[in-house]
C-alpha cells in the first residue's frame, strides 16, 4: 500500500508538470468553488478513497460526524439523480481535504469563470487527464472507481476495507451494490 500511494502522487506531480503551461491561463482562485458545489462527477479509485478514509479517520467530533452524514447525504442525492455540494467543501468553500484531493478535484480548472457553467480546459489537458485516470485505475488493479460516495461507503464496511487492504478481490461482495451504482472495476477498465 505504502509503494502504492508513493506512485499515486507521482502521477499526480507528473500530471501537473505536464499541464502546467495550460494551468496558467486558468481563472481559478482559492474560493472559487463552482466545480464543488454541484458536484457532477468526482469519481474516484479506491486507493484515493483509503487515503481519504484514513484522512476522516483522524478527525475530531463533530467534524467527522458532520463529513460522515454529508457523504451520506450525497449518496442518496445521487441516487435520485440529483447533485450535492461536495462533502469536504468548507464554509469559506475552501477543501477541508485539499493536499489529499483525488484527482477528479486536481484535474479541475478552467480558462472562463463557470458562474454555474461546466469548466472550459484545453482539449490537450483533459486527454492528458484521461490518461492519468487509466494509470491510476491500472495502479489500483486490485480496486474499483466510483463516485466518491459511493466508495467511501464501501470503505466504511469493515470487511470491504480490510478485504481491499490485503489485496484480496471479491467483486461478487459488491455485485449487486457495484451494477445499481455505476462502480467499475479497474482491471476491466480497457487500458
Amino acid at each position: 500500500m505504502k509503494r502504492k500511494r508513493k506512485k499515486l502522487k507521482e502521477l499526480y506531480s507528473q500530471y501537473e508538470k505536464d499541464v502546467a503551461e495550460f494551468k496558467k491561463s486558468a481563472v481559478c482562485v482559492k474560493g472559487c468553488a463552482d466545480c464543488c458545489i454541484d458536484v457532477g462527477n468526482i469519481d474516484i479509485t479506491t486507493l484515493e478513497g483509503i487515503i481519504i478514509h484514513d484522512r476522516v479517520a483522524t478527525f475530531e467530533e463533530p467534524l467527522k460526524s458532520e463529513i460522515k452524514a454529508m457523504l451520506a447525504k450525497n449518496k442518496m442525492e445521487r441516487e435520485n439523480g440529483r447533485l450535492s455540494r461536495c462533502a469536504f467543501l468548507k464554509a469559506d468553500k475552501t477543501c477541508i481535504i485539499y493536499d489529499i484531493r483525488p484527482f477528479s478535484c486536481r484535474r479541475l480548472y478552467s480558462v472562463k469563470k463557470c458562474d454555474g457553467a461546466s469548466p472550459t480546459i484545453h482539449r490537450q489537458a483533459l486527454n492528458l487527464a484521461n490518461q492519468t485516470v487509466k494509470k491510476i485505475q491500472q495502479l489500483d488493479f486490485n480496486g474499483y472507481s466510483g463516485h466518491i460516495s459511493y466508495i467511501l461507503y464501501l470503505l466504511d464496511r469493515e470487511e470491504f476495507r480490510k478485504l481491499y487492504l490485503r489485496g484480496k478481490f471479491k467483486p461478487q461482495k459488491i455485485a449487486d451494490f457495484g451494477q445499481s451504482h455505476g462502480i467499475l472495476i479497474n482491471r476491466s477498465v480497457p487500458r
